[in-house]
């Protein structure tokens, strides 16, 4: 039994920098034809020379793999219409932080303050830039990304010409949103839609399955489910795939993110088999992507057929879900072709 994708797409992918982006860019680029490449680096990129040069050491890292770096900016209030038409077809979309609320987000945004927020936000929607955003307050931990639903209602009200991504929703909350408002639309990882709160912390600790968001009930897990498996029009696969070195993982200072970059495709395949939805994942892992961001990706066709893999135990010092598990579908064939 095989199965053919084309132009598989993460629309939501952290890849680092220096080594680490060495190490494990072509985790993404082997099978994914593009990603949205966050912008969380330490400095954040916010410069046009900035998202060029690392764009540029995310082409060398991932060699002639056919894969398009789709690149944005760290969103400040501070953006005007001038300063953002300048980067021209080189950004893709702007990413908003709540201020501390992640990795490397220290310098996001606190208070959600309409009037202060209107000058980027209007020029962003004049120009037809997506606005992604990382859905949490600092309330209670599972209660976080549910409350921060007003103020993605507040933003759609606000500014209904901009394109509002619901960044790795996690809730039944975000999902009902969708349907709200016209300008809403969401990604959703591969471990959101496995894995409840309970698959974390419910026995033995597992480290490498901590996220933020953090993974919630099961019945925010099947509202994710029903939206993904249907392949919503106004959702899309965003992988969240978060490295870190072991040693930042195994900790008592547990850094989050799971890294699911070499295994998303093969997993998002057994899942959407296993309840018979296997005619939907074209749509979820490319076609809707292609929708609401209006990018065309370099084409890649992946075949991959039901034979079982064995994951790894680490891809460059990075442990990947499913460490030394079997998944029932492997990857057969790769044919690709250059960008320009």
């Amino acid at each position: 039994m095989t199965i053919t994708l084309t132009s598989p797409l993460d629309m939501h992918l952290h890849l680092r920098d220096g080594d680490m982006l060495k190490n494990i860019a072509t985790c993404s680029s082997d099978t994914f034809s593009g990603a949205i490449v966050m912008p969380n680096l330490v400095p954040p990129v916010t410069t046009l020379g900035e998202l060029i040069a690392y764009k540029n050491r995310i082409n060398e890292a991932t060699g002639d793999s056919s894969f398009m770096p789709y690149m944005t900016l760290f969103y400040k209030p501070t953006y005007d219409y001038k300063f953002l038409k300048s980067f021209g077809s080189e950004l893709t979309a702007i990413k908003l932080y709540p201020a501390g609320i992640t990795t490397n987000s220290e310098g996001g945004v606190s208070g959600f303050d309409i009037e202060t927020m209107r000058p980027s936000l209007e020029a962003m929607s004049e120009l037809g830039l997506p606005l992604c955003v990382h859905g949490e307050t600092n309330g209670f931990v599972m209660d976080r990304e549910a409350e921060f639903v007003s103020i993605y209602e507040k933003l759609a009200t606000a500014f209904p010409k901009l394109k509002i991504i619901m960044e790795h929703i996690s809730t039944k909350e975000s999902v009902g949103a969708l349907d709200r408002f016209e300008n809403l639309y969401a990604t959703i990882t591969l471990h959101h839609l496995l894995i409840t709160l309970d698959d974390v912390a419910g026995g033995m600790l597992k480290p490498h399955l901590f996220c933020k968001p953090i993974a919630k009930r099961p019945v925010d897990r099947d509202a994710l489910l029903r939206v993904a498996l249907e392949a919503h029009p106004k959702v899309c696969f965003g992988s969240d795939s978060a490295p870190h070195p072991q040693h930042a993982k195994e900790s008592c200072g547990c850094a989050a993110g799971v890294f699911t970059s070499p295994i998303a495709l093969i997993a998002l395949v057994e899942l959407f088999e296993k309840h018979g939805k296997l005619e939907n994942l074209q749509k979820f892992i490319s076609d809707n992507a292609i929708k609401i961001y209006g990018v065309t990706p370099p084409n890649k066709i992946i075949t991959l057929e039901k034979s079982t893999m064995k994951v790894p135990a680490n891809y460059g010092g990075v442990v990947p879900m499913f460490a030394n598990e079997e998944l029932s579908w492997s990857v057969k064939n790769i044919t690709k072709s250059s960008h320009e």
